[in-house]
């Protein structure tokens, strides 16, 4: 029979828990890697997760994490059932693989923020090259996709029409996507951080397609600004207004990474080539997306066509040596 102290000595303590520094730095690496894809429209963060030959590891834990261990988490650490157990606590965490989520977790964030943050000023003073440079990076991400697709029926390449169809009109004017409110600033991150574990699949890509990416990436480095204001007395209205969009943003991300991902994941389950075919009928259906932000924001004349089409160049080149590094993306393995 085992008894209360042999189970709490089988529990993990934190010095053992931890682990070592080298594990948490390259863990910390890629997720600068794949945070600085994720957040660059074309650019698979799912991708740079099967090249560091760790999205096993990432699906295993993002499944591991249920409402179930969530709640006997924070129930470890409340003087409820038993008392404030910090070694039960580590056990649910390890479980879930906590401390590899968390240095990756770190890593996607601060790239995040530093991406965006040149997209945001790239936007402003260059957003010709910038958005060349995203058309490049989405036509190639479609040539590469398209490459490794095969269709064989009907109702599979129909799925990819639809999701031409639909990315193409997404990603014209259309007005309820324009300015639109908290919702929708839900509903994209929902969308767009569960497409991101997808390999080949651009969460940004996603974010461009309802037109959000611009936005989001204004957002972003206004509240990064305005917190870093409030230091030297700036004013709090700035921060709450938006640190209010950023965090529906983020809770949207939570709710789809455990929700949208996993109707995804079994989508591709039971139709696994249909589901492909949308998908990327999305990425083909977005390259409407940069010309038209370069359309409404500049306007095309020679000048400007030859600087979009040099930096699409520069966009194409760099994807096709990340595509060199990825060696082959087999869509029937994600």
């Amino acid at each position: 029979m085992t008894t209360a102290d042999q189970t709490t000595e089988e529990l993990p303590t934190l010095r053992g828990s931890v682990p070592p520094l080298r594990e948490w730095a390259r863990t910390f690496l890629i997720g600068i890697c794949m945070g600085s894809a994720d957040a660059v429209p074309g650019v698979s963060g799912g991708t740079i997760a099967l090249i560091a030959g760790i999205y096993g590891r990432l699906i295993a834990m993002i499944t591991a994490i249920t409402p179930e261990r969530i709640v006997d988490f924070l129930a470890a650490l409340l003087p409820v059932d038993g008392g404030v157990s910090v070694r039960r606590a580590l056990a649910i965490w390890e479980e879930i693989d906590g401390w590899f989520g968390l240095a990756l977790a770190v890593g996607v964030f601060t790239a995040v923020i530093l991406v965006t943050r040149i997209v945001h000023i790239a936007s402003e003073s260059v957003p010709t090259l910038l958005f060349g440079f995203f058309f490049g990076l989405i036509a190639i991400s479609a040539v590469i996709l398209l490459r490794e697709l095969s269709l064989e029926s009907a109702f599979q390449a129909v799925s990819g029409v639809v999701g031409v169809v639909l990315a193409f009109l997404l990603a014209g004017p259309v007005e309820f996507l324009e300015g639109g409110g908290l919702l929708l600033i839900f509903v994209a991150g929902a969308i767009g951080v569960s497409a991101m574990i997808l390999p080949g699949i651009s969460g940004s890509l996603l974010l461009v397609i309802l037109g959000q990416y611009t936005r989001m990436s204004d957002t972003l480095s206004a509240f990064i600004d305005s917190l870093l204001a409030t230091v030297t007395g700036g004013p709090l209205a700035p921060v709450i207004e938006n640190g209010t969009v950023v965090g529906t943003f983020m809770v949207g991300g939570l709710v789809g990474l455990f929700t949208i991902s996993r109707v995804v994941r079994r989508a591709l389950d039971r139709n696994r080539r249909a589901t492909m075919a949308f998908l990327v009928g999305l990425v083909v259906g977005a390259l409407r997306a940069p010309v038209q932000e370069v359309s409404a924001e500049v306007g095309f004349t020679t000048d400007v066509a030859l600087a979009f089409a040099g930096a699409a160049v520069v966009g194409a080149a760099f994807l096709l040596v990340l595509d060199w590094y990825a060696v082959d993306l087999d869509l029937d393995s994600i």
